[in-house]
C-alpha cells in the first residue's frame, strides 16, 4: 500500500507542470546611468494613501487612467510616465494603475519613492 502511494506522489510530482507567472517586464537601467528630463516631457501620477489616483494633481478614477495617458502620448511622444506610490498605498490600486499604463502602451515609465 505504501509503494503505491509513493508511486502515485512520484508520478504527479514528475507529469505536473506549473505556469510560471509572466509578470511584467521592467527594463532598470545601469546605476549611473542619470539624464536631465524636461519638465514638460514628463506626466506624474500620485497614489495616495487611501488609494486615490491623480494625474498632474487632477483626481482620476482608475479606468480613466489609459485613455488619458494615451491622449498625453498623442501630444507628446517623448512623455515619461512618473508613477509615485504612498507607502501605505493599497498594493491592489498600484497594479492595478501599472496594468492602465501598460495597456496604453506607455514604454517610459519611472517608478519613483515619494519625497519624505
Amino acid at each position: 500500500m505504501a509503494d503505491i502511494a509513493f508511486l502515485l506522489l512520484f508520478f504527479f510530482l514528475v507529469t505536473t507542470t506549473f505556469s510560471k507567472d509572466k509578470g511584467m517586464k521592467i527594463v532598470l537601467p545601469a546605476e549611473s546611468q542619470e539624464t536631465q528630463v524636461q519638465k514638460k516631457n514628463i506626466c506624474h501620477i500620485w497614489i495616495n494613501s487611501s488609494g486615490g489616483v491623480a494625474i498632474e494633481g487632477k483626481p482620476m478614477p482608475v479606468g480613466n487612467i489609459e485613455n488619458e495617458i494615451k491622449r498625453r502620448l498623442a501630444e507628446n511622444d517623448r512623455l515619461i510616465i512618473s508613477l509615485k506610490t504612498d507607502p501605505l498605498a493599497p498594493y491592489k490600486i498600484m497594479v492595478d494603475v501599472m496594468d492602465e499604463i501598460k495597456k496604453s502602451k506607455a514604454t517610459r515609465v519611472s517608478l519613483t519613492a515619494p519625497e519624505a
